[in-house]
């Protein structure tokens, strides 16, 4: 019971900081849009900046997603290799010694 609450307490803590990333960075990106318009006049120079500044976030957005499905996938798969390997330690706790000998050689 303690391992699901774990887990809902770690997917929660993903969801919060993935919400509060994303937040951050369109706030980022509205400021730096409006500090566009305000300093230059023509479109090209404001596609630019803007554009530069919104490539930047989106690859620092992704890579914070990218390390948490990655650690997502590591705990799911360490979970269930500790849940085969209890199974198997069971299994072999039923077994016989003398099939166990026999197993071993």
């Amino acid at each position: 019971m303690t391992n699901i609450n774990t887990m809902n307490q770690t997917d929660k803590m993903r969801i919060k900081y993935g919400f509060w990333v994303i937040i951050i960075g369109f706030i980022l990106v509205t400021i730096v849009f409006i500090a566009a318009i305000v300093k230059w006049s023509e479109a090209s120079d404001v596609t630019a900046v803007v554009g530069a500044f919104t490539g930047l976030v989106g690859t620092v957005v992704g890579a914070f997603f990218g390390v948490q499905i990655g650690s997502a996938g590591k705990e799911k798969a360490e979970r269930e290799r500790k849940e085969a390997e209890e199974k198997a330690l069971r299994m072999a706790s039923l077994l016989s010694p003398k099939d166990a000998k026999s197993i071993l050689e």
